[in-house]
């Protein structure tokens, strides 16, 4: 079975790039045996990720990545069991924040900076699905 899980959560420090990079490098190595796939949005100090595998798989995952000191205020904002995956190809996908339309995040919120903890958990889908769609997402 089949299963997408959304998540929030806030960085206890700034990321640099350098760590950034670090942490996408450890997800595409880990999550393509675990059958993970899904993708990544952060502006360096707020995270919302979506992650899809199988319903064992994507608990495991999220309880590492909730149990994770770099990051606090960790909060699930949608699950739902899934026929087919939106990031089939892509261990771990990352939205190029620096090439975003601010648009985009006005479009799906009150104001056009990233913060999933004030919109609901479709919301942050419909967000993602979009950002995917305008070429914002490097795989």
């Amino acid at each position: 079975m089949l299963v997408r899980l959304v998540y929030t959560s806030r960085a206890t420090e700034a990321l640099t790039p350098a760590v950034l990079e670090s942490v996408l490098g450890s997800s595409r190595k880990n999550n393509p045996p675990a059958g993970i796939t899904g993708v990544l949005c952060t502006n360096g100090v707020v995270f919302l990720q979506m992650l899809e595998g199988g319903r064992k798989e994507v608990n495991e995952t999220y309880m590492r990545i909730a149990r994770d000191p770099r990051h606090y205020d960790v909060q699930i904002l949608h699950f739902e069991e899934i026929t087919e995956r939106k990031f089939a190809t892509w261990s771990m996908g990352k939205v190029s924040f620096d090439r975003v339309n601010m648009a985009i995040l006005m479009k799906h919120s009150a104001k056009p900076v990233l913060d999933p903890y004030s919109v609901s958990g479709k919301v942050s889908v419909a967000l993602l699905e979009e950002l995917m769609a305008t070429a914002n997402v490097a795989s």
